[in-house]
C-alpha cells in the first residue's frame, strides 16, 4: 500500500500525488507501487525492496545524496499456536525533497506518526523525522520488553501452582523474542554510531542531542533485553532442576509402594505352593498368615517413611 502524507498548517494531511517536503509510506507495497516511486523520485529499486526482505540486516547505505537507513523494529507476532515478539526491518530513505518509509507490515510505531501523536514532528524536517522514528523504535523494545517481563512473572506464579507444558512452551517463546530483540538491538546500535558519524546526514544541535537520546534509550533496551534472557535463562534452568526432582520423587514414591505391595504377594506365594509349611495346618493359619503380611509391609513402610520415600 502506498500513502503520502505532508504535514501542512493545519496538521497532517494525505495526499493523492507527490509533493516535495512531502512522506512516502510504502507497507507490503506491490511491484507496481515500487516502480512508481522509484520512477517519480529517481531512488534505486534495490532501496525500496530492501527492507522488504525478513531477514535484511540493519545497515546505512549511501548514493550521491540519498541516505538509507535500515533498522530492526519489533512487533507483536500471532500465530494460531502462540503469541509472541518478533522484529521486521523498516527502512527510511532521507531523499532531498521526500522522506521514504518502506516496511513489510503495518507497525504501531509509523502509526503513531499517522495518529498526530507525536511533537514536534514535520515530513519536511527529515533528519528530525528520521531520529524521531529511530528514537519511537526504541521506546517501543522498552515497551515490549516491559510486556515480556510480566508475562514471564505471569507464567512463573503458574508454573508454581501447576507444572505444565504450556506453560514452559510459552517461557520457551518469551525466550527467543529475547534473543531476537538482543540481536536486532544491538545491529540498530551499530547503525546509529555510524549514523552519528556520518557527514552525509545533516544534523542541527536539536538532532545531535535526539540522536545521543535515541543511542541512550538503546543502550538501555541492550541491557534490559540481555538482564531479562540471564533471568529467564535461569529460571528455565530452576524449574528443569524441580521437574527432574520431582520425577525422582514421584519415581521413589512409587518404587516404595511397588516393594510394599510386593512383599504380602510373596509370603502368599511361599504358602500357596504344594509344600509343607510352618504353620500350615493350624486352624488360624489364614490369619497369621494375613498378620505376617501385613506386619511386614508396615515394617516395610515404616523404612520408606523414615527414609522420606513417601
Amino acid at each position: 500500500m502506498l500513502s503520502i502524507f505532508k504535514t501542512m498548517p493545519s496538521g497532517l494531511e494525505r495526499l493523492e500525488g507527490f509533493e516535495p517536503g512531502a512522506w512516502i509510506d510504502l507497507v507490503s507495497p506491490t511491484d507496481e507501487e515500487l516502480q512508481q516511486v522509484s520512477d517519480e523520485l529517481g531512488i534505486p529499486l534495490a532501496f525500496l525492496r530492501g527492507p522488504l526482505d525478513a531477514e535484511e540486516k540493519s545497515r546505512i547505505d549511501l548514493e550521491d545524496d540519498l541516505v538509507h537507513v535500515i533498522v530492526d523494529i519489533p512487533v507483536v507476532a500471532r500465530t494460531e499456536e502462540e503469541r509472541g515478539y518478533d522484529t521486521i526491518p523498516l527502512g527510511m530513505l532521507v531523499h532531498p525533497d521526500y522522506f521514504v518509509t518502506t516496511c513489510l507490515q503495518s507497525n504501531p510505531i509509523l502509526g503513531e506518526f499517522e495518529r498526530g501523536a507525536v511533537r514536534d514532528f514535520a515530513t519536511f524536517k527529515k533528519t528530525r523525522f528520521l531520529l524521531q522514528v529511530l528514537l519511537r523504535v526504541s521506546g517501543f523494545y522498552l515497551r515490549y520488553l516491559g510486556r515480556i517481563d510480566r508475562e514471564t512473572d505471569k507464567i512463573e506464579r503458574q508454573l508454581r501452582a501447576s507444572m505444565k507444558n504450556e506453560e514452559l512452551f510459552d517461557l520457551l517463546t518469551m525466550s527467543k523474542a529475547l534473543v531476537y530483540f538482543s540481536t536486532s538491538l544491538r545491529s540498530n546500535d551499530a547503525v546509529l554510531r555510524k549514523l552519528l558519524r556520518t557527514p552525509a546526514v545533516k544534523k542541527y544541535e536539536e538532532d545531535e542531542d535526539l540522536l545521543e537520546d535515541v543511542i541512550v534509550e538503546t543502550k538501555q533496551a541492550i541491557e534490559m533485553a540481555e538482564i531479562y534472557s540471564n533471568i529467564l535463562a535461569g529460571m528455565m534452568d530452576a524449574f528443569a532442576s524441580v521437574i527432574s526432582n520431582n520425577l525422582n520423587m514421584v519415581m521413589k514414591f512409587l518404587t516404595s509402594v511397588t516393594i510394599i505391595l510386593t512383599l504380602p504377594a510373596t509370603v502368599a506365594a511361599f504358602y500357596g505352593m504344594n509344600v509343607s509349611a510352618p504353620i500350615a495346618d493350624s486352624p488360624h493359619a489364614f490369619a497369621l498368615i494375613i498378620a505376617i503380611s501385613f506386619g511386614i509391609s508396615g515394617l516395610a513402610a515404616l523404612f520408606f517413611w523414615r527414609r522420606n520415600y513417601l
